[in-house]
């Protein structure tokens, strides 16, 4: 998501590096780039206009064409009216002490059943006792599909049946409240595949009847234009409290994460990051914005790690062998794509080639390798002569190069963690934690 959004920013910001000043037509000419960068990723074409109209008056403004630094302080306006246009600060769904009813709605598709069972799942770590409501009657598999997620994550469910009428779901969810007490309730609406006035009278008829502290609207972050239209009509409508945008991981070109929050005024507040229940995230809108001008989210980066529970290496960084290397490698996997992680590092994402994706499946082929060796070949590679690589090349069903390389680049990561084990300032874990 935002590759192309990113690369055409980057290379329009970064064409004006090393440039004592700017003329005011070079300044608009810019302007011009952004605007064209934000349509190409499907943004609507009224946000594009009114973000580049305000990056050029504050720009004008702070008089840039005549600084000796134009570059970085467009870079700092375009920043901050990214950050501003994604809502600023980020914000989370109320959550009061007990009676907290979310209502999810969205088209069919965006992915609302699988944010139920996600939201269900992340306020249940926190403590939470979570309910689901099954009230997609429309499509009779939502429901199956929303049984197993509750299922999943060890959290009863609430079945709309067919035919009934939104007073007597209020009051079936009443007598289920009473007898198993829940303090989240979380609704799962009918979608259809437009918006049409059925669909909006029956969810602005079950809305009325359930109270929801909270509307929250599902949106595919992979629906484009459409995104700004589909938002409007819900929010005009339904009225809508906060976003939940899906498929972030996707290779869409996001436009509709830029739009539909401008669009509602409403906060987004979360983000999908896998199809995993564990793939919903709080949104930072300074992290994606970041991310988007190629600086990296060591933020995001850190709390994975965290969330993954990354255990410190049992051996001292001397002692560094292949199946510390193998362990590590299988702990980093928790925390998600190689590809996304490695564009969570600032800088890192600007040198990559565009389109960059790193290959799933040569972290198999290195376990593969490292697996096929013994316990004497893995505490010291250093044995591995000619013939012993042959046989873990057949044995991996690999090449004799692909060994190298793996033994290149641990004989390059065990120095590296020498030099750090000898610097005054010694950190311990992979990620630096003390």
């Amino acid at each position: 998501m935002f590759e192309n959004l990113s690369r055409r920013l980057q290379q329009t910001l970064d064409g004006l590096r090393g440039r004592g000043r700017i003329g005011e037509a070079d300044l608009k000419k810019v302007m011009r780039e952004i605007r064209m960068s934000l349509l190409e990723a499907d943004v609507n074409f009224e946000v594009a206009k009114a973000f580049t109209k305000r990056v050029q008056e504050k720009a004008l403004g702070q008089k840039v064409y005549e600084s000796l630094t134009p570059a970085e302080q467009i870079y700092t306006i375009v920043y901050d009216e990214l950050k501003e246009l994604l809502g600023s600060e980020p914000k989370q769904p109320e959550l009061k002490h007990e009676g907290n009813v979310w209502f999810l709605v969205g088209l069919q598709g965006t992915g609302k059943t699988t944010a139920a069972g996600k939201l269900a799942r992340l306020y249940k770590s926190k403590g939470r006792r979570p309910l689901l409501v099954a009230a997609d009657t429309q499509r009779p598999a939502a429901r199956d599909q929303l049984r197993i997620l509750a299922e999943q994550v060890g959290v009863p469910v609430l079945e709309v049946q067919n035919g009934e009428k939104p007073a007597e779901t209020a009051r079936r969810l009443r007598e289920h409240l009473a007898k198993d007490y829940r303090d989240l309730v979380i609704v799962d609406t009918a979608g259809r595949l437009q918006i049409d006035e059925a669909l909006m009278d029956e969810l602005a008829q079950l809305k009325d009847e359930l109270e929801p502290t909270e509307t929250l609207l599902v949106v595919d972050a992979m629906m484009g234009q459409e995104a700004l239209g589909v938002s409007r009509t819900f929010d005009e409508r339904i009225g809508v409290s906060g976003l939940i945008l899906t498929k972030l991981d996707g290779d869409a070109r996001g436009g509709a994460a830029l739009s539909a929050r401008y669009v509602t005024g409403k906060p987004i507040y979360f983000g999908g990051t896998s199809e995993k229940l564990d793939g919903l995230e709080p949104f930072y809108p300074d992290r994606l914005a970041q991310r988007i001008l190629g600086m990296g989210d060591i933020q995001t980066l850190m709390e994975r790690a965290q969330a993954a529970e990354l255990e410190e290496p049992d051996k001292a960084p001397h002692e560094f062998d292949l199946n510390d290397l193998l362990a590590q490698m299988k702990q980093i996997q928790k925390m998600g794509s190689m590809t996304e992680l490695i564009k969570m590092i600032p800088g890192l994402s600007r040198a990559l080639p565009q389109n960059f994706q790193l290959d799933p499946k040569a972290t198999k082929h290195l376990e593969a390798i490292i697996q096929s060796m013994t316990p004497a070949e893995r505490r010291n590679p250093r044995i591995l002569n000619a013939s012993r690589r042959r046989r873990i090349a057949r044995g991996s069903g690999t090449s004799v190069q692909e060994i190298n390389r793996l033994i290149k680049t641990f004989e390059e990561t065990k120095g590296m963690m020498k030099t750090l084990a000898k610097s005054p300032r010694k950190r311990r874990g992979f990620f630096g934690r003390r």
